[in-house]
């Protein structure tokens, strides 16, 4: 099970991240784009995630994952129960998520400096 903390800490650590509190929901942005949400009652952490390959991570685990609610299916959005995640899982979730907003060399730097640290 991953914590809000865990959460705000990851999406936090990452280049041009920044908290923002809206309808007392957290979110994590780059620029106006959200990466990452947590529910009100931060208990489901919705991550940007490709369309075409959400179906299958909710076949895969649906006990895990589930399909944003029916007006955001048009984004690139996924959701997790937050139980369900272990923090590597989580980790990956959020990364991938944030690399979907941010220019590519900016992510290219960011993971090559963490791969030589």
């Amino acid at each position: 099970m991953v914590t809000v903390e865990q959460v705000r800490h990851v999406a936090l650590s990452l280049p041009r991240a920044y908290e923002a509190l809206v309808r007392d929901r957290v979110k994590f942005r780059v620029g106006r784009i959200v990466f990452a949400a947590l529910s009100a009652d931060e208990t489901e952490l919705g991550f940007g995630y490709p369309k075409e390959a959400r179906d299958a991570l909710v076949a895969a685990e649906p006990d895990k994952f589930f399909l944003p609610r029916t007006s955001d299916l048009r984004y690139h959005w996924a959701q997790a129960r937050m139980a369900a995640l272990d923090e590597g899982e989580m980790r990956e979730l959020i990364i991938d998520a944030w690399r979907m907003c941010v220019p590519k060399r900016v992510a290219a730097e960011h993971l090559r400096l963490l791969g030589s640290s």
